[in-house]
């Protein structure tokens, strides 16, 4: 079957520009048109509240039933569902068979997407036709492709608001309006104004807030995903123009550069507004390693990205008020609101503000790794001698052997550009071999449309030889080909010249969505080279059973078991602020079940490195008294002889924290997370 060819677009959806001040502009576009999108128009739509009319997607669905159940019973305005194929009544409310239908009957203002990932992307294209105001998606794994697709729908309209994928959706306390999954015992009506990429850690800070007593105006999800609907600063502008929502909150983790953009709106917002919102910010992911997926598709730093550490400057430069851990927020945003009340805020924070700061947010410490694509999880990354075959199917001529020769050599990339929410073309000049990306420009275009006719331009930026220009097309339109047709997520090469007229790869990453095979079984020839033989056994086990587990190097003594990617990210963070090391991340996923729980240990036991076990679970959906009998009963069935210090948030906490300290068993059981993080330390450095 021959390949389509790429179609020929006269323009980007943004102009060639540069991602950081680090990267070098090194080709201009050959056109000064801008797309000019009016999704940002659609802003307002996030405003939800007692009057918005709710629809579910997937309605008679067991999830969605049991969802709008207790939506219904928080107040949520829930006015009917769509389920394709039937019509009739679901929980005495109007049920049809099509999202328009529903649509011309019942006129809603928001519908949340409650269908497995497979099916997640046509039912939001099904949602964008009908013109739905407000689309919440809360699943996982919708194939990277399948999204950039729709961001491309969304770039083209002005009347619908896409919110998430892979987030918990989005809550209006004040309004009592629910779309998504949150676990509503730790909500409560207030003036915070919150927006997460991670699901337990907004959950957290919520908690926090709500015991701190200042509560929640908006809470949004912005997911974990590599790109999203709705980001920072689209929030953002929410809060600030909302009289209900006093202080905002903001909590980000590494991948893309929504808090570096977050950062560059506040110190805008700052310098033009006389009495500015206090802002706050947690960003997890400081301890992760550089080359891997942690837990949430978007959870990776890919090329010219920033890491945990630059995220954090930004904020604290731009004035945001940083915390090493969710639970603080609660009580030092209530300080800062007290303060609001008093005193004006300055442009600058105030000497109290830099009090609060130094108090709460110690800075980071940072370990330094080699920066590498290979590893990733829930990616399947191509080894060396297979993307040899693969490139040359695309007509790009790659070495036998990884060697750089003397000369001149230069980089060449496509991914994602999680700004513009669109595929990417990155290309440079290699100066320093150490680093190879440091001087580099990059090209967004919409997908199945690259702009054919900017490659002249690029190679008068690389200032490639006019003998070559045949081969560099050829290269740039095979590897275009290659991130569309095979849905990759990164590909990257190093070429130099070979001879007189034809340039040569002679290093290549290739890593390509596996959600694609998992969710929507395509691609089964790019999972038929992931070698698994390669991998850590224990990751690989573990991916089995839904857990993502991810071995970390070093002398670490305690080993982790947390429930959700950006909460075992931030427990990493928090332990080594606290001088701890770990041994391992692992995500049990939003939920901790018993089999969950027992097959979590079963792996941590594994690493003789391991000392002591720190089990950090915020209950949302699954109870803490649920979790604590898992976590009583895979003690007890794996004879675990290490010290467990279990830290139990969330809903019906008290009683599972009751049942761990009624065990009998040698289980600490606390709620503060300083307590026992200080407890879980010390029986590592005791136990050697």
């Amino acid at each position: 079957m021959n390949s389509p060819r790429i179609a020929i677009a006269s323009h980007s959806c943004r102009c060639s520009y540069r991602l950081s001040n680090k990267s070098t502009r090194l080709f201009a576009s050959s056109t000064s048109r801008v797309l000019r999108s009016s999704y940002k128009d659609t802003i307002s739509n996030l405003k939800i509240g007692a009057t918005t009319r709710v629809i579910f997607q997937g309605f008679t669905g067991r999830q969605a039933t049991q969802n709008a159940q207790e939506s219904l019973s928080y107040g949520t305005k829930i006015v009917g569902g769509v389920t394709p194929g039937k019509e009739g009544t679901h929980l005495g409310l109007p049920l049809f068979p099509t999202v328009r239908a529903a649509k011309e009957q019942l006129n809603p203002d928001a519908t949340g997407i409650y269908v497995a990932a497979p099916y997640a992307a046509a039912a939001i294209e099904e949602a964008l036709e009908a013109e739905i105001p407000l689309i919440v998606a809360v699943a996982e794994h919708i194939p990277l492709h399948d999204l950039l697709r729709i961001h491309s729908m969304l770039r083209s309209q002005s009347k619908s608001r896409l919110v998430g994928a892979n987030c918990p959706g989005i809550i209006s306390p004040i309004g009592r309006c629910r779309i998504g999954f949150q676990p509503l015992p730790c909500f409560s009506s207030g003036s915070v104004g919150i927006v997460a990429k991670s699901g337990t850690l907004s959950y957290e800070t919520v908690a926090s807030t709500t015991r701190a007593g200042v509560g929640q105006s908006l809470v949004i999800g912005m997911g974990g995903d590599v790109i999203a609907g709705t980001n920072f600063v689209d929030a953002l502008k929410v809060f600030e123009s909302d009289d209900s929502t006093r202080g905002i909150i903001i909590v980000g983790e590494i991948g893309g550069r929504a808090e570096e953009e977050a950062a560059a709106w506040i110190k805008s917002y700052r310098a033009r507004s006389s009495d500015p919102k206090p802002i706050m910010a947690l960003v997890a992911g400081v301890q992760a390693p550089l080359d891997r997926v942690m837990g949430h598709a978007g959870a990776c730093i890919t090329p010219l990205e920033s890491d945990a550490k630059t995220k954090i400057q930004a904020l604290r430069d731009a004035g945001v008020i940083l915390t090493n851990h969710p639970a603080k927020f609660g009580e030092t945003m209530k300080s800062l609101l007290t303060l609001q009340s008093t005193v004006q805020f300055c442009k600058k924070p105030s000497l109290s503000q830099r009090r609060i700061m130094h108090t709460f947010s110690p800075r980071p410490k940072i370990i330094e790794r080699p920066y590498s694509l290979q590893g990733y999880v829930r990616n399947v990354h191509i080894q060396r001698n297979q993307a040899s075959t693969l490139l040359q199917e695309y007509g790009i001529l790659i070495s036998k052997e990884e060697t750089r020769q003397k000369g001149q050599s230069w980089v060449l990339a496509v991914t994602v550009d999680r700004s513009a929410n669109c595929p990417c073309l990155i290309a440079g000049r290699v100066n320093d071999p150490k680093n190879p990306w440091a001087k580099t420009s990059k090209i967004p275009f919409n997908l199945g449309r690259f702009p054919l006719n900017q490659i002249s331009f690029i190679i008068n930026g690389l200032r490639i030889d006019a003998r070559y220009n045949n081969s560099f097309r050829n290269m740039v339109i095979g590897l275009v080909r290659l991130f569309e047709e095979k849905e990759a997520s990164v590909l990257e090469l190093e070429f130099h010249q070979l001879g007189k007229s034809r340039l040569e790869v002679f290093k290549a990453d290739l890593t390509f969505d596996d959600a694609a095979f998992k969710s929507a079984t395509r691609q089964e020839d790019i999972q038929a080279l992931r070698n698994t033989q390669d991998e850590i056994p224990e990751e690989v086990e573990a991916e089995k059973d839904g857990i993502v587990y991810i071995k970390l190097p070093g002398n670490g003594k305690i080993g982790t078991l947390v429930n959700g990617a950006g909460l075992a990210m931030n427990t990493l963070d928090a332990i080594h602020n606290h001088s701890g090391l770990c041994t391992n991340f692992l995500d049990t996923g939003g939920k901790a079940t018993a089999a969950t729980v027992a097959a979590s240990f079963a792996l941590i036991l594994r690493d003789p490195r391991v000392k002591a076990i720190f089990v950090n679970i915020f209950g949302g959906l699954t109870r803490c008294d649920m979790i604590a009998e898992g976590i009583i009963l895979a003690y007890r069935d794996l004879m675990i002889q290490l010290p467990v210090v279990v830290r139990l948030r969330g809903t019906n906490e008290g009683e599972g924290q009751r049942i761990i300290k009624e065990s009998g068993l040698p289980l600490q059981a606390f709620d503060d997370f300083e307590e026992a993080a200080g407890k879980v330390i010390s029986l590592a450095d005791a136990a050697g």
